[in-house]
């Protein structure tokens, strides 16, 4: 097997990941202008030939050497592609970081560096690109650096075009990871194109209904990391988290018939899931996940909460610590009770149909005495991500949970790339 396989946008390795599992090999060459992600990579993929540059500074026929490219990676950044960035201006020279892919025509030397192609200069066989649904609306931006909608779509058309002028036959699916393995919901959009006469084929789902299940967030939670009470804080949560909480213990917890169970050091606890970062759109129920399910799209800006509804047996009588505080909070986000006492009538129930506070678990009813909270871990998500449990983590805690929401699933890119290389995967 001579042909190079080469990241473009390498990152921590999540498509490097994906490449060996289909291949049984990491990538020749590994491109990032970052320094953490390159740190990372270099941890896990130490043959690779890693290039600590922006892209359009490194010359492809430079990195491959006289050696053809049998399949190029790249999932350039999606920041300002991605709807999470609203309504602000964006970013032109990122928007256009994807041209490096086909002929370099965003490098004006000044801005984006020399103008260089890999799929001009080099001719990779198999180009695979990687991005959010929104990159299909790539068009110019208007003089407020927003996209003018008017246009949307322009640019990525211009972009497919010219890959199909250089000889590339050139199709595009949007992926869900969870169809292929990886505890996670999150589709992106794939683009295929190759010029070695071989068609693209789109790889099959392994998991979801008929199949094998969806892997689910609760087996990637590492149950014996603390959750502290949201009672006990010293800086009370922000309003739209409490939401977020009080909505994932109705609907999880209290309206479930059939609420996930765990025994923790602090107890017995019933989990759901939060996400922090960006808020609701005006109708949108507060964020909040169901740990049964795969866990919501991981991404650097976003974060996941662990919530815990600490639970003990019911009985008559007042419940000491925090029940009454428990009470009170979940009176305000959804109940309409006042009382707490348990010695007490408490005709008021909620929407759900269940008694404020009161969990029913196969036939017996648990009152909620506390409710914990903590974030997920950078190696909680990896392996929500679909990375293996030994993949190195380097860096501080930030720059992980960075590396891990901007990397491509391994599960999904070893499904793509498996189905487009079978000729390169039996060479190996």
């Amino acid at each position: 097997m001579t042909g190079l396989i080469v990241d473009l946008f390498a990152g921590g390795g999540g498509a490097s990941e994906g490449i060996r599992l289909a291949l049984g090999r990491c990538p020749d060459v590994a491109i990032n202008h970052d320094e953490a992600a390159i740190a990372m990579h270099e941890a896990n993929h130490p043959a690779t030939r890693h290039y600590q540059e922006d892209v359009f500074a490194v010359d492809p026929v430079e990195a491959a050497a006289g050696r053809p490219v049998d399949l190029l990676w790249c999932s350039p950044s999606c920041t300002h592609f991605s709807r999470v960035s609203g309504d602000m201006p964006l970013n032109e020279q990122l928007r256009s970081l994807a041209w490096v892919v086909v002929d370099g025509r965003a490098g004006d030397g000044e801005v984006f560096g020399p103008t260089r192609g890999w799929a001009r200069d080099v001719r990779p066989a198999v180009i695979v690109l990687e991005n959010v649904a929104e990159f299909q609306t790539w068009g110019p931006l208007g003089p407020d650096g927003r996209p003018n909608k008017a246009r949307a779509g322009e640019t990525f058309n211009e972009f497919v075009k010219s890959l199909t002028d250089l000889g590339y036959q050139v199709a595009t699916r949007i992926l869900n990871a969870a169809d292929y393995g990886a505890p996670t919901a999150r589709k992106r959009l794939f683009m295929v194109a190759r010029c070695d006469g071989l068609p693209i084929v789109w790889p099959e789902a392994t998991h979801g209904p008929g199949r094998i299940p969806y892997r689910t967030a609760a087996e990637c939670i590492d149950w014996t990391i603390p959750a502290p009470s949201i009672f006990a804080r010293r800086k009370p949560l922000a309003e739209a988290t409490l939401r977020r909480i009080a909505e994932g213990i109705r609907r999880y917890v209290i309206g479930t018939p059939t609420p996930y169970l765990v025994t923790m050091p602090e107890g017995l606890a019933v989990p759901t899931l939060v996400q922090t970062g960006y808020g609701e759109r005006e109708g949108q129920a507060p964020r909040c996940l169901n740990v049964h399910a795969p866990l919501g799209t991981v991404v650097a800006s976003v974060k996941h909460g662990l919530v815990e509804a600490f639970i003990e047996r019911f009985q008559l009588g007042t419940f000491p610590g925090r029940s009454e505080q428990v009470a009170a909070f979940l009176t305000k986000f959804y109940g309409t009770s006042t009382g707490a006492q348990m010695d007490l009538p408490m005709p008021t129930v909620t929407a759900t149909g269940h008694h404020l506070g009161i969990v029913t678990v196969r036939g017996e009813a648990y009152r909620i005495v506390d409710i914990g909270m903590r974030m997920l871990e950078p190696r909680e998500l990896a392996t929500a991500q679909g990375f293996r449990p030994d993949y190195i983590l380097t860096g501080n805690k930030t720059q992980q949970v960075a590396r891990i929401g901007n990397s491509v699933c391994p599960p999904v890119a070893a499904a793509v790339v498996r189905a487009n290389t079978t000729a390169l995967a039996g060479a190996a």
